[in-house]
């Protein structure tokens, strides 16, 4: 259960030094208890009290990293059952299925889907991090070719399937340095996969007929000293797949229930043999609370939505995604092209400039950080007005990069054009339109 302020002030030096940026030990106390502050920032607490401390502020479900290097997926880590309360830390990582008894070319295709299907949106690039390769055939040496081919062939972290320990012992040694996730531990298996697992520090799923068998496996691995666990309650039922997510994320967050504290694995592509059904599984999925999913194949139509689906849920509530401020060349202009200005926004800065780009016009775009609002949300907050925008554009350098003296503003701030006409003494400020896809029409129409 984790630590009030007052409990973490009692195991903290109380030396009031402020080398952790606070005044005192109470205050950074407090920021830890709300997670506004790591232990770490304190160079004086003991490691008795950074052992108690570690134990005790860890979240209800525990994070998992799968995979090594840059493309590492790390799940779970969740502190909340809604979003709106505070917000959920970790996407869940998208896997395509590849069986040891698919042909070459089947194999290539899969994973040429794997890196091809990618999306950049509002300044993200959008894409499924996993290959979840399982051993049909049953046999080592074959399963370990494919996973050989597969580490050679996709940056993608891996998912090794197989109830067989020998097998997923030559998958193993195929790619230990990518730390690929064990699956699964079962009744039958369990001392022999864990002992693969903590011989090469790789986490681990533990797959059950029922919960009480999920969270009897799940505690025997912690006792044999491994924390990198995640949870397959072995459903493959739509409801009762949804009815053990709820349930597992409710006992670890509201009941304290360790044993079912860790992130889940779910499989669409075992539920049904309908893409689009299995689509619409992985949308539920990725809402309610699914830590990775399993699609027997990647689609453009089906894929985008659900990476689009993930990016949703998983943005700070409390946090706007933002471009940063400053002037933005779209398309090579020149001192005789136009200048726009918008806000920081990041949808609003990348469906203007994407506009801009359509039109084939090379212009200036100015970027006024408004704290990730939009033009709208930003001038009625007092956050994009004549006084804000005008210093701005004296202080941003436009008028070394223009020879003309014309600045348009958005059609939804068209309000502020008489006063930016008073901070900016010589320009003339030109409305614009109030809707992003009109934009290509007026600045073919620009004239400088």
């Amino acid at each position: 259960m984790p630590l009030t302020g007052i409990e973490i002030f009692k195991l903290l030096p109380k030396t009031n030094c402020g080398d952790c940026g606070v005044p005192t030990c109470l205050a950074f106390a407090m920021q830890l208890a709300s997670g506004k502050a790591v232990l770490s920032a304190c160079p004086h607490v003991s490691e008795e009290s950074k052992a108690k401390l570690a134990e005790a502020s860890a979240p209800p479900i525990l994070p998992v990293t799968i995979g090594a290097g840059a493309r590492a997926l790390k799940i779970g880590g969740e502190t909340v059952m809604f979003r709106h309360e505070k917000r959920f830390e970790n996407p869940p990582g998208i896997a395509i299925l590849i069986k040891d008894n698919m042909d070459n070319a089947e194999v290539s295709a899969r994973l040429q889907k794997c890196q091809a299907l990618q999306y950049e949106r509002v300044g993200l690039t959008l894409r499924p991090e996993l290959v979840a390769v399982k051993g049909e055939s049953g046999n080592p040496q074959k399963f370990a070719g494919v996973v050989g081919k597969v580490a050679q062939g996709s940056d993608c972290s891996l998912l090794l399937m197989s109830d067989n320990p020998d097998v997923l012992a030559a998958g193993l040694k195929a790619c230990a340095d990518r730390k690929p996730l064990i699956y699964a531990a079962t009744k039958d298996n369990v001392d022999k996969v864990a002992a693969l697992a903590k011989e090469s520090s790789c986490p681990v799923a533990v797959k059950g007929s029922s919960l009480e068998e999920v969270a009897g496996l799940s505690e025997k691995l912690t006792q044999a000293g491994l924390k990198n666990i995640v949870i397959d309650s072995g459903s493959r039922k739509t409801r009762k797949a949804l009815e053990d997510q709820i349930i597992i994320r409710s006992a670890a967050l509201n009941k304290k229930f360790r044993p079912l504290g860790f992130p889940t694995i779910t499989f669409p592509c075992e539920m049904t043999s309908d893409p689009m059904k299995e689509g619409v599984l992985a949308a539920m999925f990725i809402a309610k609370y699914g830590g990775i999913i399993v699609l027997s194949d990647f689609y453009g139509e089906s894929l985008f939505p659900l990476l689009v689906e993930r990016m949703n849920i998983f943005t700070d509530p409390q946090r706007p995604l933002a471009t940063k401020e400053g002037i933005y060349d779209i398309g090579g202009p020149k001192d005789n092209s136009p200048v726009l200005i918008t806000t920081n926004f990041s949808l609003t800065y990348f469906l203007v400039s994407g506009y801009l780009e359509t039109s084939r016009v090379p212009s200036w775009l100015l970027v006024k950080d408004t704290e990730g609002l939009s033009v709208m949300t930003a001038w009625a907050a007092g956050k994009f007005s004549a006084d804000i925008i005008g210093p701005f554009v004296k202080k941003s350098g436009i008028d070394a990069k223009v020879k003309h003296r014309k600045l348009i503003i958005p059609g939804y701030a068209a309000v502020e054009s008489g006063g930016l006409e008073e901070e900016l003494p010589g320009w003339e400020i030109l409305v614009g339109p109030r809707e992003g896809a009109h934009i290509p029409a007026y600045v073919k129409a620009w004239t400088p």
